[in-house]
């Protein structure tokens, strides 16, 4: 911060508030209330909040903690916000928001000019990349918190057979896979999705219809299960009833491309070093739309650095990323493969339970 000329970051979003203070609620579901915290560049973090969070944010956070009445539209505790930065930041010291790529502001526009309007000359600006510098390098606890959700996932995915088979509606399979991720230890579920179809299925992003699953379909399903606060992310692919040749070759195409991607994943490799690696395997070097093929993992489904052609983030340890390529099966239809790295000195180390290269079979009730 002081290298940038920041006389303190100002943060607004949960997972930034959330790393700082160990502030964890499902209460950012609700839009009703802004939350902020002020990180001064020479002395302790402030908590500026809404009353109603004040008891919990105390036992989790150590800091000063000042609050308001909330809601309150005329004055939604810009002027208690305003008076922390003009105490805290020196005058004409600048105070960084997170502003790239991957972040948003989550206060009123009109509290924003407002609140610029009060700072007697403190200037709002871009935050230099700081939070994402420090975010996208775990600690050893945060690690090990990736590590359990991945477990808690993999053993929801052992027991997939016990909620899709032949006939099964993909809603119920994915309503299952659910139940079985919170009887396995998952706090929450707030991210699952997949697809199904005899040749691959058309995206990884949709909800689930009420279509039955069919004796040769392959199933996808990914999930973002949470334990305490952090996420894993990484999807299996089963075969319903048999698997057909061509589906169980793109399965293996697909896991020798995640061992190149960890392969290449050595701290001083840059991320697009990576996605070249996978692209290479699975024949999307030179193909228009490639995308990503991964991303980083943390407190949020998807963080920094992006594995693409144009990510030149440069690798380091502590860094946890997804592998995630994915091969055509047939026109408009694909299937993709995704498992969880850590990036250490010498050769990463999976946190998700990995797949092996033949694509499983349910078989359904005999």
């Amino acid at each position: 911060m002081g290298e940038a000329g920041l006389g303190a970051l100002l943060l607004t979003t949960e997972p930034e508030i959330r790393w700082f203070t160990g502030f964890l609620t499902r209460f950012w579901e609700s839009p009703t209330r802004p939350w902020y915290l002020v990180v001064p560049v020479d002395s302790a973090p402030v908590a500026v909040i809404p009353a109603i969070g004040a008891p919990l944010m105390a036992r989790r956070f150590g800091g000063e903690i000042r609050s308001w009445d909330a809601p309150a539209p005329e004055d939604d505790g810009i002027t208690l916000l305003a008076d922390t930065l003009r105490e805290r930041v020196t005058s004409g010291a600048a105070i960084g928001l997170p502003s790239g790529h991957e972040s948003h502001l989550r206060m009123p526009l009109a509290d924003l000019e407002r609140l610029r309007g009060l700072l007697d000359g403190r200037p709002l600006r871009d935050d230099a990349g700081t939070l994402c510098r420090l975010r996208r390098v775990k600690s050893a606890a945060e690690i090990a918190k990736i590590e359990t959700a991945c477990g808690i996932a993999g053993r929801a995915f052992a027991r997939l057979g016990e909620v899709a088979a032949p006939g099964t509606p993909l809603d119920a399979v994915f309503r299952g896979f659910q139940r079985l991720a919170l009887d396995e230890g998952a706090d929450w579920v707030p991210y699952l999705a997949g697809g199904a179809g005899p040749d691959g299925y058309a995206d990884v992003i949709s909800p689930a219809g009420p279509e039955a699953l069919n004796a040769g379909d392959v199933l996808m399903l990914d999930t973002g299960l949470v334990h305490d606060g952090y996420f894993c992310d990484f999807d299996r692919n089963v075969a319903i009833g048999a698997a057909r040749p061509a589906l169980d070759a793109a399965h293996r195409r697909l896991v020798e491309a995640v061992d190149a991607g960890a392969e290449a994943a050595r701290p001083g490799a840059t991320a697009a070093e990576l996605f070249h690696a996978m692209a290479r395997v699975v024949g999307l070097e030179s193909a228009a739309g490639a995308g990503r093929l991964g991303h980083g993992l943390g407190m949020q489904l998807t963080e920094w650095p992006s594995l693409a052609p144009w990510d030149h983030t440069v690798l380091g340890p502590g860094m946890v990323l997804t592998l995630e390529p994915w091969i055509e099966t047939a026109p408009g239809k694909l299937m993709v493969h995704e498992e969880c790295i850590l990036v250490r000195d010498g050769a990463p180390r999976f946190l998700s339970p990995r797949a092996a290269p033949p694509l499983p079979v349910i078989e359904g009730p005999s």
